[in-house]
């Protein structure tokens, strides 16, 4: 299905992209605002007095808010690359003909949970909409802040569901190797005298 290859593309394409820019944004935020609290203690002349003059008192704010958004898309990025820790003594002693319906079963008890929580998180968002809540630095709505509960958990819901239906079809499950480094493992022509630490590529280039 061609669409829904598209669909996939781009939902990897976002998570991948959301993620890292939050999480560059947010580690630049508190190193400006670390040092920009520093050197506003320095006495010197000139500097001192622009430096105070700048309110950074959102920074510690924003990069929470932040976090939370990250999180959230982190955890559905989890689910389609298999990096979350799972407990799986009991599954591993079982039959290979055992195991496929108890994975699916908890596959799908992840989906009904993330669905559960998107659907009372967008019920919530939608009841915070119509208030005036805001928050107290930013003066941000609310309701922006809370969106990442319904959308992150709408996505991972998907992603379990995605996860279920490739397990069923196939029989594999995303799995993610902490060890592995990319290209490691992919084969290099070395000449004579060459060795692992400073390997020589051949002429063709390095693959």
């Amino acid at each position: 299905m061609p669409a829904l290859t598209l669909l996939n593309r781009l939902l990897d394409r976002l998570e991948e992209v959301l993620i890292a820019f939050l999480m560059a944004a947010a580690t630049l935020l508190i190193f400006v605002a670390v040092v920009h609290r520093y050197l506003a203690g320095v006495a010197i002349p000139g500097l001192q007095d622009w430096l105070l003059s700048l309110n950074l008192s959102w920074a510690q704010e924003l990069c929470i808010y932040m976090f939370v958004w990250m999180a959230k898309f982190g955890a559905a990025y989890g689910v389609r690359t298999g990096i979350h820790v799972g407990v799986d003594v009991l599954v591993n002693r079982l039959s290979p003909r055992k195991q496929k319906p108890v994975i699916l079963f908890g596959l799908l008890a992840g989906a009904l949970f993330t669905g559960v929580v998107a659907a009372m998180g967008a019920n919530f968002v939608w009841h915070v909409g119509h208030t005036d809540q805001t928050s107290p630095d930013l003066e941000l709505p609310m309701w922006w802040v809370y969106l990442a509960i319904p959308l992150g958990s709408s996505l991972m819901c998907y992603r379990f569901l995605q996860v279920a239906w490739r397990f069923n079809r196939d029989g594999e499950l995303p799995h993610h190797d902490p060890g592995e480094v990319e290209g490691l493992d992919e084969p290099m022509d070395l000449p004579s005298g060459a060795d692992n630490i400073h390997p020589v590529p051949s002429a063709g280039g390095v693959r």
